[in-house]
């Protein structure tokens, strides 16, 4: 249940692990300070002003004072504005809050004092109204707000709240250019499982991030390293049976008997369509520039090109693509000429969803066992090695799409087609 609440991105998670004890902490001294001190030095001020209160009432029932020269002087020298009004019923209804500080330990000292009250803390800004029963009516108080509450917890809570913000402040500054370099390494890492160039990359950071990054530049050169030497030896290979084969070409061409030259010529011809397919298996690995284009026109233009009137399409226009454009362009090719082989309608779709790029190739040819979909992926596999129309093929061509699917952060998916042969199903992440 944690693991769902907690943020999933570095940043965010050190940002929590500095916030929170921040946090936790000011709440647990802004709750002592409210406890301890702000609610005990409002109950004592409430205490004296209740007090005070009740003093003038009862100095107010003696006779032998003037109870004109007592209202001066409350107010000269405690700041009670006192009236009262003779014959007026007391409200009954009180206004009160009842998660007001104020409004409780006033109305508890009230209550202790025996009197029968009303009071408004809500509708003057700088007074309270207290009214208290007196004879047929009732005195009228207007008492200053900051005899019962002390100005101090504003100016407390503005100073326990500016030094967390500031910390917090300071500490995402810091957490950013600490994460930055983490980004940095990831998007690196992300480019160069595409095939993508990252040559400009430079480890930056902390020392165990310098460190991941070195170790990373040093595990990419090795991978490049091998991938150039596998590519190296398939075309030193590949160039070096031409010459052996263009010498049989020739000795053909002098054979008198035809028959005997056409079938081996025919064999030769196998040989240099699975040469070509070694070499195209050699360059697929090949850098070349990403670059934005649009995949509608590249797939329009591909169909075009078989002028092949079994094949459907049905593609959503303009949509754009950041990729190895002719890297796909092979993709597709291989896809479309394995369908061709096997059947006789196609149909193709490229359509968009809100994270992928779709690209559905049907056919309505056998299709392919469950149990060998995943075998047709890996290089040089063949399902029906009998098979005339496999002779000529060693079964690289869907070895090197997916290689350049992959490459693009994508997957190809096999299933059933809804023409009853096999589904291609591209997906590109865009």
């Amino acid at each position: 249940m944690l693991k769902k609440i907690l943020p999933k991105r570095l940043f965010y998670r050190g940002l929590l692990i500095v916030a929170v004890p921040i946090i936790i902490m000011q709440l647990t001294i802004s709750i002592v300070f409210f406890d301890s001190l702000w609610i005990k030095t409002n109950n004592g001020m409430t205490k004296a002003l209740v007090g005070e209160v009740n003093t003038f009432l009862k100095a107010y029932q003696k006779e032998e004072y003037d109870r004109k020269s007592l209202k001066n002087l409350f107010q000269k020298y405690l700041d009670l504005s006192i009236s009262y009004k003779d014959s007026e019923i007391l409200p009954i209804d009180i206004p009160e809050r009842w998660y007001s500080p104020i409004d409780r330990s006033l109305r508890r000292e009230l209550k202790a004092k025996n009197l029968t009250y009303w009071f408004d803390t809500r509708s003057y800004k700088n007074f309270i109204d207290l009214k208290i029963k007196f004879a047929d009516g009732y005195f009228q108080f207007f008492i200053p707000k900051e005899r019962v509450t002390s100005s101090s917890a504003r100016l407390f809570a503005l100073w326990i709240t500016l030094p967390a913000l500031f910390v917090i402040a300071i500490a995402i500054i810091f957490l950013k250019n600490q994460t930055r370099p983490i980004v940095k390494l990831a998007k690196a890492s992300e480019r160069f499982g595409k095939g993508e160039n990252i040559d400009d990359f430079k480890p930056s950071g902390a020392l165990e991030i310098r460190m991941a990054g070195y170790e990373f530049d040093k595990m990419r050169k090795r991978i490049q390293r091998h991938l150039n030497q596998r590519s190296e030896m398939l075309s030193g290979i590949s160039h070096d049976l031409r010459t052996p084969l263009t010498r049989i070409k020739l000795q053909l061409s002098m054979i008198k008997d035809k028959n005997i030259s056409e079938k081996m010529s025919q064999d030769v011809i196998e040989m240099e369509k699975m040469l070509n397919e070694y070499l195209q298996f050699a360059s697929s690995s090949s850098i070349e520039k990403t670059e934005t284009f649009d995949l509608s026109e590249l797939l329009k233009l591909t169909v075009d090109k078989y002028e092949n009137k079994n094949i459907s399409s049905e593609v959503q226009n303009k949509l754009y693509f950041d990729g190895r454009k002719n890297l796909i362009q092979r993709c597709l090719n291989n896809v479309i000429d394995n369908a061709i082989k096997f059947s006789e309608k196609i149909s193709i779709t490229l359509k968009k969803n809100e994270k992928n790029i779709i690209i559905s190739i049907d056919d309505d040819g056998p299709g392919i066992d469950k149990n060998e979909l995943d075998n047709v992926f890996k290089p040089f596999y063949k399902i029906d090695k009998g098979r005339d129309i496999s002779k000529s093929s060693v079964g690289l061509g869907l070895s090197i799409a997916l290689d350049i699917i992959k490459s693009h952060g994508g997957k190809i998916n096999l299933s059933k087609s809804h023409l009853g042969g096999l589904r291609v199903e591209i997906n590109l992440p865009f």
